[in-house]
């Protein structure tokens, strides 16, 4: 195991950047974020997995011609959106190489999420690399081993994750580290903080547990505990070395902003002021910036709103992006309904989609873990 080094990061990571800058503008014509599963197969059982991952791909995975097929309409959105091969594991894809040098040949970022296991190896790491792979995201869901091995499914798995957080440092290689929030590791939020401030990442993402998948047998935290999360987040986006963001929580956001900050600051610069972390336009939420694509073709608002839309290659991505009923009101934060549909906060916030839908069975309802009252503050006036 190396030694951990504390490395600020100084500029955003390039799983968020764009040759030219996502704006609001782009909501309905291409999403900032793209997500292809390209494959089932892993070989962890994670408590909260969307997929239920398993040992062998499945038998309908899209072959290397539907995959590269893809990846050529993912290219031929008006403004390229970022390319995040997923899984199950896409270490376990024979083909991964080859899909990652296509994207590339398109000049698509590309950013990969490989899983805790043997494949996940620092040569492994090299070569994605020196492929095109612009980004890791990489799992971590307790402070210490106990916690995040129940949760992943595998003894020796945080040994495992720590071990490639130093390889990733030692190839200078960009990391988000992503971190399922549950009841089981809510208390732990400082502590995984403090660990990862030793760690060299560029960006720590919080996801908040929707019940979809294995998920369903998690237990959420409380609308009242969100607040809690919420306040020890942005304290540690101001001053740890990486920025914070969360995922599946767009309250997060409206958090921030009722208590004076902005939910793009970053740590604190040199002169006391806060650095700005660029990442996307405030609203990015399920369907509106966000596309996800299954193992076997089938298109989603994101990964963890399992409405199905369509499948590839029947239908074109940027056609059902731009004009599906589903994207084009999930796209339209005027058309929610309940608490959303009365906020203040809905352009920038507009609640978790996935977690409406897997709560209520309609994805247009309001935040089931919000604890905000509609019109209790005045219209938000944020940019960026």
């Amino acid at each position: 195991m190396h030694a951990p080094v504390r490395i600020v990061a100084t500029r955003p990571p390039p799983t968020l950047m764009q040759h030219a800058p996502y704006t609001l503008a782009d909501f309905g014509r291409n999403p900032l974020m793209f997500y292809y599963e390209i494959t089932q197969a892993c070989d962890l059982v994670c408590k909260h997995c969307r997929a239920s991952a398993q040992e062998n791909p499945a038998d309908d995975e899209l072959t290397t011609d539907l995959s590269t097929a893809l990846i050529d309409q993912v290219a031929s959105f008006p403004r390229k959106p970022i390319l995040v091969l997923t899984g199950g594991d896409p270490l376990k894809r024979a083909d991964l190489f080859d899909l990652i040098a296509h994207a590339r040949s398109h000049d698509l970022q590309v950013a990969l999420t490989p899983s805790a296991t043997p494949l996940a190896t620092r040569e492994a790491f090299g070569r994605v690399k020196e492929a095109g792979v612009s980004a890791l995201g990489i799992s971590l869901d307790g402070a210490d081993a106990a916690t995040h091995d129940a949760f992943r499914g595998w003894e020796g798995s945080f040994e495992r994750t720590l071990g490639m957080l130093a390889d990733a440092r030692e190839l200078e290689f960009p990391v988000q580290v992503n971190t399922s929030i549950t009841r089981r590791n809510f208390h732990q939020i400082d502590a995984i903080a403090e660990l990862l401030a030793d760690q060299g990442i560029a960006m720590w993402s919080v996801f908040f547990l929707v019940p979809v998948g294995r998920g369903v047998e998690e237990i959420r935290i409380s609308a009242a505990e969100y607040e809690v999360a919420f306040e020890k987040l942005y304290q540690h986006a101001q001053t740890k070395p990486f920025g914070v963001k969360t995922t599946e929580a767009p309250h997060y956001r409206r958090w921030v902003l009722q208590h004076g900050g902005h939910p793009l600051d970053g740590p604190k610069s040199a002169d006391g002021g806060h650095r700005r972390v660029h990442r996307a336009p405030l609203g990015v939420t399920d369907g509106r910036g966000v596309m996800f694509v299954s193992h076997n073709g089938e298109i989603f608002p994101a990964g963890f709103l399992p409405v199905v839309c369509g499948r590839f290659p029947e239908v074109s991505v940027v056609e059902t992006y731009q004009s599906h009923p589903v994207f084009k009101a999930l796209q339209d934060p005027d058309r929610y309904q309940g608490i959303c549909g009365a906020c203040e906060y809905r352009h920038v916030c507009g609640g978790s989609r996935a977690r409406a839908y897997a709560v209520t069975g309609d994805y247009l309802e309001g935040e089931p873990d919000c604890v905000h009252v509609p019109g209790s503050d005045p219209e938000p006036e944020v940019g960026g």
